[in-house]
């Protein structure tokens, strides 16, 4: 019986322009939230004070934006990374045009941007990945360009 191996992209597989889109999405809930919130020490009263958000200009709790950018990273792990990258080299451009509510679902999709081969790590190459995410109405909530050092074709 043959067997396969969930896995990322071997560098090689990478193509420079494909746009990867990442499903299921992933609907944010307000206790996710509030736990984000804690265990990374950010008591931002916008996150975590419903009554204080109320009378600020969203009129509710904003989504941690770490928190975010963290799903929006981990939604592509399966499709482009799982047991295959060697480490995160750097995140550049990073923003947030629009904010996240308790109950948005943020779908990601990656853009694969460039590659090259590491300089001094023959088996390995770096690829800069765009990621984007949008919430369940299609409204861009999130975007970051990330470089990750990749391993090759064993």
């Amino acid at each position: 019986m043959k067997e396969v191996v969930q896995r990322g992209l071997w560098y090689e597989e990478f193509e420079t322009g494909v746009i990867y889109r990442h499903r299921p999405g992933r609907t944010m809930t307000d206790a996710e939230n509030q736990l984000f919130s804690a265990i990374t020490m950010n008591q931002q009263a916008i996150h975590v004070d419903a009554a204080f958000a109320a009378g600020q200009e969203f009129g509710r709790p904003l989504i941690n934006s770490m928190f975010t950018l963290a799903v929006l990273v981990g939604l592509s792990v399966n499709q482009l990374t799982q047991s295959t990258i060697v480490s995160n080299l750097g995140f550049s451009e990073v923003a947030f045009p629009a904010p996240m509510f308790a109950g948005d679902t943020l779908y990601a999709e990656t853009a694969m941007l460039s590659k090259r081969d590491s300089k001094s790590r023959p088996q390995q190459g770096i690829v800069i990945l765009e990621h984007t995410g949008r919430n369940q109405d299609g409204t861009l909530v999130a975007r970051a360009v990330r470089a990750a050092l990749m391993h090759k074709l064993p």
